[in-house]
């Protein structure tokens, strides 16, 4: 039945076109057994013989198939194209991914390494230093560099800080999984890091700004990593060694923009280092049984009640009264922040008073609140509140002028001299005849030289 059903078939589709050849369609058909070969083929079995006349030639229908459009044809052949491609461009993907998850590894590793919004804070004092020892005009490419070349000095001592301390970190619960304590990057790759990095900040300082900014910046990342980080395990004294450090940056600033060290340039480094110390004692009181299981040795952990430590903490914020006033008296700055200093000083100390009286962790944490506060604000109010023309310069001009006035004072006691001299000497010529001709050459062009004297006979 099968055979007779086959042959119906194709006896229907060679009649339905008179046009076309009395040839059998489906070769791929045999018909010497019950069956359908392997062979048969997909686009031979659904050719279709149903064309219009004008599509009747030899060449339209060759093996049942009609003539195929040209576009859709160069569709087949982009689409296997892109068949072929795909494998290539998923390659490509997944390498360019693991390049970002690498960059993204080492960059999240580094920030952490770093320190970052620490850094980004002591660059904060650095630029305030560099602004309030500009003077009249702020050169913000010297700017730039000066606090890119802090950062970068900054993010190396950090660094070599956790290095030394990896294994105190892997102790405690707020810096264990640091990238070092963590196995996140190895310590070799850490140095190397913060090698580059310090090197090329204290590189760039000395280049862009002058050698005593890059020294105080090569000798504040010795203090730091060199000194301080391991006297944190030996004696308490460490936080003093800190406060230090910290009020180095402003102090660096000062120096890249004026180019010397002046008594001016020392109020932001004072307010550092007695802002420091409240901040460290009420982060020392809050985190003690961190640091005592770490085995670094804090003022607080030798005091049980907090008394001693409450106490330093408020004798250095009331040292950070008188800082508004000496800003301006010195002429930094107008009055103005004399006033809100003041006042500043007197809420971050009251803070510090209560947790004298009543030592609570609760107390401990408003004053570390309040330390965090006031630094912005006050670096913000010295800024507002800045003197171009400082009193320095104006006492400069003041001594200038006085010496031009007593300049000009010899100079007219030299001339009444010569006056007198030329009286008598109409009258008894002596003094014409024993005053040389050099005399008055040397009135002019050297006022500051005494005028000379002649004995009269």
């Amino acid at each position: 039945m099968l055979r007779n059903s086959v042959s119906f078939s194709s006896k229907v589709l060679t009649s339905s076109n008179p046009n076309s050849k009395s040839t059998f369609l489906f070769p791929g058909i045999s018909t010497t057994y019950y069956g359908i070969e392997r062979s048969l083929s997909h686009s031979q079995f659904y050719s279709t013989t149903a064309t219009s006349p004008s599509s009747s030639s030899p060449d339209s229908l060759k093996l049942g198939f009609p003539k195929l459009d040209p576009v859709r044809s160069s569709g087949f052949a982009s689409s296997a194209a892109a068949i072929d491609a795909s494998p290539l461009a998923a390659a490509s993907v997944s390498r360019a991914r693991d390049v970002v998850d690498l960059a993204r590894h080492y960059g999240r590793c580094y920030w952490e390494l770093s320190k970052a919004r620490l850094s980004m804070l002591v660059v904060a004092t650095s630029g305030t230093g560099y602004v309030l020892g500009s003077g009249n005009a702020i050169d913000y490419v010297g700017l730039c560099c000066t606090c890119a070349g802090t950062m970068m000095v900054a993010a190396s001592a950090n660094s070599l800080n956790q290095v030394f301390e990896i294994n105190n970190d892997a102790k405690m619960k707020r810096t264990r999984q640091r990238p070092l304590p963590s196995g996140r990057i190895t310590v070799p790759h850490a140095v190397s890091w913060a090698s580059s990095v310090g090197a090329a900040g204290t590189a760039l300082l000395a280049c862009e700004a002058n050698m005593l900014a890059a020294g105080l910046a090569a000798s504040n990342l010795f203090l730091y990593a060199f000194v301080y980080t391991p006297l944190k395990q030996i004696h308490p004294v460490n936080t003093w060694v800190g406060a230090v450090v910290g009020a180095i940056p402003p102090l660096l600033g000062w120096v890249a923009a004026s180019g010397q060290v002046t008594l001016n340039g020392m109020i932001l480094p004072a307010a550092l280092y007695f802002w420091q110390i409240p901040h460290f004692m009420a982060l020392a009181y809050l985190c003690r049984d961190d640091y005592a299981a770490g085995g670094f040795r804090m003022f607080s952990l030798a005091d049980a009640s907090g008394q001693r430590t409450a106490l330093v903490a408020l004798r250095n914020c009331l040292y950070l009264i008188p800082l508004g006033y000496l800003a301006y008296d010195w002429g930094i700055t107008s009055g103005w922040f004399c006033l809100e200093s003041t006042l500043l000083a007197f809420a971050i100390s009251g803070t510090a008073l209560s947790f004298y009286l009543n030592r609570t962790t609760k107390n401990a944490r408003r004053m570390f609140h309040a330390s965090l506060l006031y630094l912005p604000v006050f670096m913000s109010g010295m800024l507002l509140h800045r003197l171009p023309d400082n009193q320095q310069l104006l006492g400069e001009e003041n001594s200038e002028g006085i010496t031009v006035q007593l300049s000009s004072s010899e100079t007219l006691v030299q001339e009444i001299e010569i006056a007198n001299c030329e009286k008598k000497a109409k009258h008894s010529g002596v003094c014409a005849q024993a005053q040389p001709p050099v005399a008055y050459a040397s009135v002019a062009p050297f006022p500051f030289l005494p005028a000379p004297t002649y004995a009269m006979p």
